[in-house]
């Protein structure tokens, strides 16, 4: 780690998790590094915010850039809010079972609910529940993007993006967390006097949030700096059980994820020694930005699928169970598999995606070996 980017670190611990820790004097071109890194991983209003309370912000423009995200923060903050109490009212109306996930839930353990930003509001429906709910909430101003495995994306009149969820988590996709997930209906409870808005239980949000911090981690190429902050928030700021939570971790196949993760957060907020597994994952996370690099997921990928020749099959040739989610008419008819990805290469071709996929082809190849053996042993470690 940098010294910039532990300035960056020391400011988040002091913001989030109290005190303040020294900071070294800072060039004009340190500040405006740090700014630009923070802002990277859109930590740039929890920085900005650190700064300024210590008074080590001169008037300027630097300083003026650091309010304004700090601004921002507060306006996404106030806008997410009131877009979720709206989409509240509209399931309720609609007598649809609903349970908000990830930042919406994260903020309210944060010190001030702004100090966790979030790109979109995310909840969870029963699938039966879907289309029923896309259709309402379409009728009321929202409009509909695309469908995804697990989500379909929406956007608010006010301009939030919502992901509705139909599902957590993928199967197969890190370890036996679907199946754990799968039970999320059985022991979510009712939201205060809500009969129809629902949360998890302490334990299986944490598990889900270890479970979508992981499928980050080796589906996109990282997972950014905040979830390691939500980590830190809530093994100290709120009660909770954990052998319950280590039951779930065990039995999701998460229990070396979630204990490396914790160990990290406590090397970044909270003053522990780091290790070496630690330092793996501190590079492949700060190398990964905000939600992960083509470096980096590719290099995951080649470890799974067994080498660099493998790897560029599975681009070519997608399996079934992928590819079904890009054809739902696969989910019926498995045999016109060969036609779909017929179809799928001329998308490639025609709409855009082959400069995109030729440059994935050529990271896959230009691999340094060393950085694909340091990333099979961090991947052996975490059980991933």
């Amino acid at each position: 780690m940098d010294r910039i980017t532990g300035v960056m670190m020391s400011l988040l611990t002091g913001q989030v998790c109290g005190g303040e820790p020294p900071l070294p004097a800072l060039t004009a071109d340190e500040a405006a590094h740090l700014y630009a890194l923070s802002k990277t991983y859109d930590l740039a209003h929890l920085a900005g915010s650190a700064l300024l309370h210590r008074s080590l912000l001169p008037d300027g423009p630097l300083r003026a850039a650091f309010e304004k995200q700090v601004l921002l923060a507060v306006y996404r903050c106030e806008t997410q809010g009131s877009d979720l109490a709206q989409l509240d009212t509209l399931l309720t109306h609609g007598q649809i079972p609903f349970l908000p996930l990830k930042g919406s839930v994260l903020r309210q353990y944060y010190p001030q609910p702004w100090m966790r930003t979030s790109c979109d509001i995310d909840a969870l429906v029963h699938p039966a529940d879907l289309d029923r709910a896309v259709a309402l909430l379409c009728e009321n101003g929202f409009t509909i993007g695309e469908k995804s495995t697990h989500d379909v994306a929406l956007t608010a009149p006010a301009g939030s993006h919502i992901e509705l969820h139909y599902d957590l988590i993928e199967d197969g996709m890190v370890n036996d967390a679907a199946a754990v997930l799968r039970r999320v209906w059985d022991t979510a409870v009712p939201h205060g006097d809500s009969t129809l808005r629902y949360d998890m239980p302490d334990d299986l949000f944490y598990f889900y949030h270890m479970a979508h911090m992981a499928k980050h981690f080796v589906s996109t190429g990282g997972c950014g700096i905040r979830p390691l902050l939500d980590v830190w928030v809530l093994t100290h700021r709120i009660p909770f059980d954990r052998r319950s939570r280590d039951r779930l971790l065990t039995e999701g196949g998460l229990s070396a994820f979630a204990q490396q993760a914790e160990l990290l957060s406590e090397v970044w907020f909270g003053g522990a020694a780091p290790t070496a597994v630690t330092d793996q994952m501190t590079s492949y996370i700060l190398r990964g930005g905000l939600y992960g690099s083509m470096e980096n997921r590719i290099t995951v990928q080649q470890q799974k699928q067994g080498g660099k020749l493998r790897y560029a099959a599975s681009r070519i040739f997608l399996p079934y169970d992928t590819l079904k989610h890009h054809y739902p008419v696969l989910e019926q008819h498995r045999w016109l598999t060969p036609l779909m990805e017929v179809r799928r290469w001329g998308k490639l071709v025609f709409c855009g995606g082959l400069k995109r996929s030729v440059r994935e082809l050529r990271c896959n190849s230009a691999t340094p070996r060393q950085q694909a053996s340091e990333t099979q042993s961090l991947l052996s470690v975490l059980n991933l």
